[in-house]
């Protein structure tokens, strides 16, 4: 049985990777868990626990090669595969989530935007077409969708995404303001609330100011 590996950990794993690829920006090829440690603010302690729920990947008195551990991040988040994305919504947050050519380079690859407004059919945004909702079946049916964006009123929300659970979509990235409640467990959902940093952040200000 495949060992369960808790989400704060699975939460850092992204924070990692994108650490290790600036230490190979830098040239850096070795790195011990205390330097990564006081570059992360994160105890030494908690990466070593941390990567070695997927095998530990260093050597004692060597530290980690930072290439391969790069490498070998990247396969535990998956992203030496691709992954296609629709988004639902073509408005300014779908729009900004096209434009964002990072994704592409983790394998994010979003093929297709989905509206109701006619005004926008027949228009690309960076090359990407948007279709209208009513085209959304045939085209689930034609293409490969892993991941759909949910960039929707959160009155529509929900509805939308359990007729793209229907479509087969088994990973749902929620920017709706709403957390939707799949009732699937095979159905993978990732709720994003913008405004949730906002707050954390006012929160923040608010007590250093004191």
């Amino acid at each position: 049985m495949e060992k369960e590996i808790s989400q704060a950990v699975i939460r850092r794993m992204p924070r990692y990777y994108r650490y290790l690829g600036d230490l190979l920006e830098e040239g850096v090829e070795r790195i011990s868990s205390n330097d990564l440690s006081s570059r992360m603010k994160v105890t030494a302690s908690q990466i070593r626990q941390d990567l070695n729920n997927f095998g530990g990947f260093g050597q004692q008195g060597y530290g980690y090669n930072v290439s391969f551990l790069y490498d070998e991040i990247g396969k535990i988040l998956g992203l030496d595969r691709t992954h296609n994305i629709i988004v639902m919504g073509a408005g300014n947050l779908g729009q900004a989530i096209t434009n964002y050519m990072k994704f592409e380079r983790l394998g994010f690859h979003i093929i297709a935007l989905f509206d109701s407004n006619s005004e926008l059919m027949g228009r690309k945004i960076r090359g990407v077409p948007i279709y209208m909702v009513e085209e959304l079946d045939a085209f689930c049916s034609a293409n490969d969708v892993d991941i759909a964006a949910l960039t929707l009123p959160k009155e529509k929300a929900d509805a939308a995404a359990r007729h793209l659970v229907d479509l087969g979509i088994r990973a749902i990235w929620n920017f709706a303001h709403v957390d939707l409640n799949v009732d699937e467990r095979d159905v993978v959902v990732e709720n994003v609330h913008l405004s949730d940093s906002l707050m954390q952040l006012s929160y923040n200000i608010v007590r250093n100011s004191r």
